[in-house]
């Protein structure tokens, strides 16, 4: 019995074939990024590249899917070993930053990428290279008690003067809430090319789409 036993009796045949063949670049493996890496990787996609040149730090521990053992090892390449392990989910990590200067070799044959980063830097560069490219992009933004899932179309980039990130508060549950609309997003996308935005807040547990 497949390990996709449960999503395939859920989702059918045909949107299994077509989250298995589907190329996905995640960008960012973060909170946002390693979370929803793993569950599309759970869900059935086999071949995802996730970009990040951060490393793992202690306080990562409580949104992130990592271990204390992992600490101080780069989030992509420790991302990718588990879900192999897991799922045996292929997984390219790309531990470098992506700018404007490779952001067009790395997103490139992507059939769907997931922005999940943490800067409006990073974040511009998927934007602009997407819009002109024409390539599918779904956004996962976090901000305290609020997340957004945006398709690049209406998505608006935050302002570069808050390019520091790291240091607000945020809670796990947001940010599983945020993972677990973003992922049916996706795969909706990759089933039948559906594009639905959604935002989210954490106080009354509402999930809006739009």
């Amino acid at each position: 019995m497949s390990y996709t036993h449960h999503e395939e009796l859920h989702r059918g045949a045909d949107v299994m074939a077509a989250l298995a063949a589907a190329k996905i670049t995640l960008c960012g493996a973060g909170a946002l990024g390693a979370n929803l890496a793993e569950n599309l990787a759970r869900a059935g996609c086999r071949q995802m590249t996730v970009i990040d040149d951060d490393r793992i730090e202690e306080r990562n521990l409580s949104t992130q899917p990592y271990m204390r053992a992992d600490i101080g090892a780069p989030k992509a390449r420790i991302l990718a070993n588990n879900l192999y392990r897991a799922v045996g989910a292929e997984v390219e990590d790309v531990t470098k930053r992506l700018d404007d200067s490779n952001v067009k070799k790395l997103l490139r044959g992507s059939d769907l990428v997931l922005d999940c980063f943490d800067n409006s830097v990073s974040r511009r560069n998927v934007t602009d290279h997407c819009l002109a490219a024409g390539q599918p992009c779904l956004h996962v933004g976090l901000a305290e008690a609020y997340a957004e899932i945006v398709w690049n179309e209406v998505y608006t980039v935050p302002s570069d003067a808050n390019d520091d990130v790291c240091d607000y508060p945020l809670t796990r549950n947001l940010v599983l809430m945020a993972v677990a609309v973003a992922a049916e997003s996706a795969i909706a996308f990759l089933a039948n090319g559906t594009k639905q935005g959604y935002s989210i807040t954490l106080t009354d547990f509402a999930v809006r789409a739009w």
